[in-house]
């Protein structure tokens, strides 16, 4: 008996220990989450020199701003509308945290040229992530109040942003109804479909309690929940259902509850632990980046995923013990439905379980008349037709990734909020009066050396703001703001050209790599930082870029070792590891085209173009290299477990496809219905993860694994299982049931 089966056959028999040990645990958990759970953080710029010497120097400047927006039909300046602005700017004055309020008509340059759009500027003392969301809901509800008689107030900011936007919403509830929905039609059970959904929420639940206990040595951003929640409930469900459909199939085939469970845990168990440990050496490659808030993401989203792999097989064991032989029954809806679902007879009860008769070499499955099931007749298609099959799928899935090439990448602005929020009313009427750089400012602290005396030199500084000033791409610059202390000075510059806008990026770049070197050597006495929420993102794009070749080397090389380990092939493990890419691929090809294409955008619910977030295809890569091994690892352990009984490659091949279709299936539904439901939040990254998620999946378990590996596998025959036999020496011996767990020596290596 292997470990899993041991630790299943456990379980199974102290059932109620079990249970009663799991609920205690995610109770007490859950009480220590409500009471110590660390706050988000939401800040991706990392250590930033420029942001030190603003908050030493200017500390009433150093925090969150604010803008309101200010549209009047008539002339800004008439004396009418001039008392109405000043009278919608005092409950601003009297916020909390609020330092100070600039004055459109006695501050420079917040004015527009056509005279009928002007600005005010809200000054904070505390960073955004610090400021109550019922604050910000008190001061768009003041900016509201004030819009009337022809006066428009918009209030734009990340606090405005967040408050309209926040993580989470009806998308976790909506995600488990489908699942429930997907599961009832895949068993045709109440019974069978609760046992995955309860055994996922109980994995969920302890996960993010977890991860907001670890959020004090790892903190992590505002998204992390409810991505780590959807995950969590995708992986939890399909985990769940992978050993549930095993155990029923031994009931049906059968075997007494007790022995099923130890075969299912055994293989299909075996199959999990695989699948959930790529999950997490994929989101753990997030560490790579050294980059303090990813690394909270990969903790929490490894955390959750490794919760519902250990309730897996543990609770689910445990909550099988309840339900004895019952699964093995044909369903009512099953009958109703003339025994019609996923292809299922309900009356014989053992249509399900894969066909143990025949076994030609050609590996094609015998047929009995008029009850050949579907899988077993796309496996006998793509057998016979392997080349067209393995040539097709292949060009759509380059097809599908296509659009990858020309991906650009941004963080969101307020250009990307949706249409209708004040968030995109403000930067709307900011963009129109002072042009789409204003959305992007740019902020040049500059201080003393100590060896160059107490104070700035009022020359240098003219000279640095010039030098800004002139750089190519700069629309405008407000006059040198020096510190009470004379040590530092701030200047800000407007691009000409929005946040979201290559040239942006590109005037970043000149401005740290040449401008300021320059006027440094050029006029020494004077250091000087580039700083602001979007130059620390163009830092970070820049991060993500240099780094991300190291993080896919780290994912992809841990990954082909654990399934040289597990399935004992080199083939296997680098034939796994390119499929994953292409459908990485695939899901950035969906990507671009709907989000910076604009196609079928409105109904995935983007409004507008927009660039792709610059962090989403990082997490994706590390997401979904982790997610396509469920079902490459599901679907080669049946192929091994024929294997190893055969040692036929096609007829392995045949039987683990016919196997496996009905369950590949209804988890990839559960998956694609989950992440879908990513699309509901309001949050644009968030949406554009979902979309990427559900593509990759959908084309994943439908081209890749039921017509690309099939084909390719039954092209390549006994080599698929090539292992040098030095290579076998060095591995860890395989033992029990699973993938690898028979495995005749002299099949080792393939002459």
């Amino acid at each position: 008996m292997s470990i899993l089966g041991r630790i299943g056959s456990g379980c199974y028999r102290h059932r109620w220990i079990t249970v009663l040990v799991w609920v205690a645990g995610v109770a007490a958990l859950i009480t220590l989450w409500t009471r110590f759970g660390a706050a988000a953080q939401d800040d991706f710029t990392g250590s930033d020199p420029g942001q030190a010497v603003l908050n030493q120097h200017f500390a009433r400047q150093s925090g969150d701003t604010l803008t309101l927006a200010i549209r009047s039909q008539a002339k800004i300046t008439d004396p009418a509308v001039r008392d109405q602005v000043t009278a919608a700017l005092q409950p601003f004055q009297k916020a909390p945290h609020v330092t100070g309020v600039a004055d459109p008509y006695t501050t420079p340059g917040h004015l527009a040229r056509d005279g009928h759009i002007a600005y005010a500027t809200i000054q904070f003392d505390v960073q955004g992530a610090d400021i109550p969301a019922s604050e910000a809901t008190a001061l768009i509800h003041d900016a509201t109040a004030a819009s009337k008689d022809g006066v428009t107030f918009s209030l734009g900011g990340d606090v405005v942003d967040q408050a309209e936007t926040p993580y989470g919403g009806a998308s976790n509830g909506i995600g488990v109804g489908a699942a429930a929905i997907v599961l009832l039609i895949a068993f045709g059970s109440l019974l069978a479909m609760g046992l995955p959904i309860a055994t996922a929420l109980m994995g969920i639940g302890s996960g993010l309690a977890l991860i907001a206990l670890l959020g004090h040595v790892f903190p992590a951003p505002s998204f992390s929940g409810v991505v780590s929640a959807l995950i969590g409930l995708g992986v939890g469900v399909d985990y769940a259902l992978f050993i549930v459909t095993r155990f029923r199939t031994e009931l049906q085939a059968g075997k007494q509850p007790g022995d099923a469970i130890i075969t299912a845990m055994g293989t299909a168990g075996r199959s999990v632990l695989t699948a959930g440990t790529t999950v997490v050496i994929g989101m753990l490659g997030l560490l790579v980046l050294r980059q303090a808030l990813l690394n909270g993401v990969a903790i929490a989203a490894a955390t959750t995923v490794a919760m519902t792999v250990l309730a897996s097989l543990t609770l689910l064991p445990a909550l099988l013990g309840f339900t004895g032989t019952r699964l093995a029954r044909p369903s009512r809806l099953n009958t109703f439905l003339g025994g019609r679902v996923f292809g299922r007879r309900g009356a014989s009860g053992k249509a399900g379980a894969t066909r143990r008769d025949g076994g030609t070499g050609a590996g094609r499955l015998p047929r009995s008349a008029g009850n050949v099931h579907v899988a077993e007749r796309w496996a006998g298609v793509i057998q016979r037709h392997r080349v067209l099959a393995a040539l097709a799928s292949a060009a759509f899935i380059l097809v599908v990734a296509a659009p990858a090439l020309f991906m650009k990448l941004s963080m969101p602005d307020e250009s990307a909020q949706a249409r209708g929020t004040m968030g995109y009313a403000s930067y709307a009427t900011m963009a129109q009066g002072f042009g789409p750089g204003f959305d992007a400012p740019l902020i040049v602290a500059a201080t003393v050396r100590p060896a160059d005396g107490p104070r700035l030199d009022a020359r240098k500084l003219d000279a640095l703001r010039r030098a800004i000033e002139s750089t190519p791409g700069i629309a405008a610059v407000t006059p040198t703001v020096t510190s009470r202390d004379g040590q530092a000075a701030m200047i800000i510059a407007y691009p000409a050209t929005g946040a979201q806008d290559a040239a942006t990026n590109a005037l970043v770049n000149r401005i740290n790599d040449t401008v300021l070197p320059r006027f440094e050597k050029a006029g020494p006495g004077l250091t000087a930082y580039l700083t602001g929420p979007n130059a620390g993102n163009v830092a970070f794009a820049n991060l993500m870029g240099s780094r991300l070749p190291w993080l896919i080397g780290v994912v992809v090389v841990l990954s082909m070792a654990l399934l040289l380990t597990v399935f004992r092939s080199v083939v296997i493990a680098v034939k796994a590891a390119l499929m994953n890419l292409l459908s990485v691929c695939a899901a950035y090809g969906v990507l671009v085209a709907v989000t910076q294409w604009g196609w079928l955008g409105h109904a995935f619910g983007f409004g507008e173009k927009m660039p792709v977030t610059t962090w989403v295809p990082v997490f994706l890569f590390v997401i979904l290299f982790g997610l396509s091994m469920d079902y490459e690892v599901f679907l080669l352990s049946r192929i091994r477990e024929e294997y190893d009984r055969l040692g036929d490659n096609s007829a392995a091949v045949g039987r683990g496809l016919a196997a496996t279709a009905r369950v590949i299936t209804a988890a990839a539904a559960i998956m694609v219905v989950v992440f879908l439901s990513f699309d509901l939040t309001p949050d644009v990254s968030v949406k554009q993860i979902g979309l990427g998620l559900a593509a990759a999946v959908l084309v994943d378990a439908t081209v890749v694994r039921l017509v690309l590996v099939p084909a390719v596998m039954e092209l390549l025959g006994r080599a698929n299982w090539w292992l040098p036999s030095w290579l076998a020496r060095l591995l860890p011996a395989a033992s029990g049931a699973g993938p690898a767990g028979t495995l005749a020596p002299e099949l080792a290596e393939v002459p």
